[in-house]
């Protein structure tokens, strides 16, 4: 075990918190974003894990284990993905971030025994601060484009609770999905619907000038039939969309949210999703099909979408915490006497 006062990384996060400019930092072995691109593309299998300065990040020897576990298949994946969703749940996501582009070689790989394990943690990193966030102007939302390298890229997300740029770490998750977004589409057409969900969710989170990815998730939800991926399609579509929202799509949630034939799963996704999209006054049938269809025993299956199990918190499904933030934003949040909760 490392002496934490002696330890690169936090001595690293030290000096931010005691004044340092990041600025220094930039480029070099400590910044994520920096050493998540030198990553080659032979990471297939976790070569090149060991050649990683996976000590430079907070947490950094926890996360390598967790990789070696999942690139190489022995062991409980559970192991490797609690130490990897813990750190993005504490708000430290740093080495969360490195583990990125080792994680999705193994995801996209049908042969692997713990492909969905991977895929189900590795855009975690990619989304600041989303556990128990169900608003409006915050669910779905990525502030900055991670193409972008300056310096001062994302500091609007702030630091992690180790001193650590968030938004770096942000901004690595990110550019390494984007880059592997080819690898990662065909992924929306796997057999395994919760291989198709995870998958969606994970795509939500890269860059995409083209729309290569939304034309594909909307592709996907037009020949999908299980419910509960078309109400992961319709979350990962409003997503990608949040950046640059454009009248059309709005329109096309509306419609959604509206189609009465649709299964109530979906039209719930896109309700949420057409709030997410506009500022617009919630309008009479809105409230009226939510209040319908968002049951207790509803907002628990929903849990299986992997957006309302980050929304959940205070003892309340995902699902239905939305509804109360986004409908009815003057309530109070509602008590929890468990000082476990996954309140944030």
């Amino acid at each position: 075990m490392r002496d934490w006062p002696t330890d690169p990384a936090f001595a690293m996060c030290r000096a931010l918190v005691d004044g340092a400019d990041p600025a220094s930092f930039a480029g070099g072995g400590f910044d994520v974003r920096a050493v998540v691109a030198a990553v080659r593309s032979e990471a297939q299998g976790g070569s090149l894990l060991d050649a990683v300065p996976w000590g430079n990040f907070p947490h950094g020897d926890d996360a390598r284990a967790a990789v070696r576990l999942l690139c190489t298949g022995e062991g409980p994946a559970r192991c490797a993905t609690d130490v990897l969703g813990g750190l993005c749940a504490n708000d430290s996501r740093a080495a969360a971030a490195l583990a990125v582009p080792f994680l999705i070689p193994v995801a996209a790989d049908a042969r692997h025994p713990h492909r969905a394990a991977a895929l189900a943690v590795l855009s975690g990193p990619a989304r600041a601060r989303h556990h128990g966030v169900a608003s409006r102007d915050e669910l779905l939302l990525h502030r900055n484009d991670p193409r972008r390298h300056a310096p001062d890229d994302y500091d609007d997300y702030g630091v992690e609770v180790t001193g650590y740029p968030a938004g770096w770490s942000v901004a690595a998750a990110r550019a390494a999905i984007t880059a592997r977004t080819p690898v990662l589409l065909p992924l929306l057409n796997d057999s395994d619907p919760a291989i198709r969900m995870d998958a969606a969710y994970a795509l939500a989170t890269a860059a995409d000038p083209d729309l290569v990815v939304r034309a594909a998730l909307a592709a996907g939800f037009a020949a999908e039939h299980d419910a509960m991926v078309r109400a992961a399609l319709l979350l990962a579509v409003a997503e990608t969309a949040r950046a640059h929202v454009r009248p059309p799509a709005v329109s096309w949630f509306r419609e959604r949210w509206h189609d009465g034939t649709e299964a109530p799963e979906a039209r719930l996704a896109a309700a949420i999703g057409w709030l997410c999209l506009t500022d617009e006054p919630v309008p009479e049938d809105l409230h009226q099909t939510v209040d319908t269809l968002a049951t207790d025993q509803r907002a628990h299956v929903m849990d299986a979408l992997p957006w309302m199990r980050a929304a959940a918190g205070t003892g309340e499904p995902g699902l239905l915490r939305c509804v109360r933030r986004m409908l009815r934003p003057e309530e109070p949040e509602p008590y929890d006497d468990d000082p476990w909760s996954s309140s944030l």
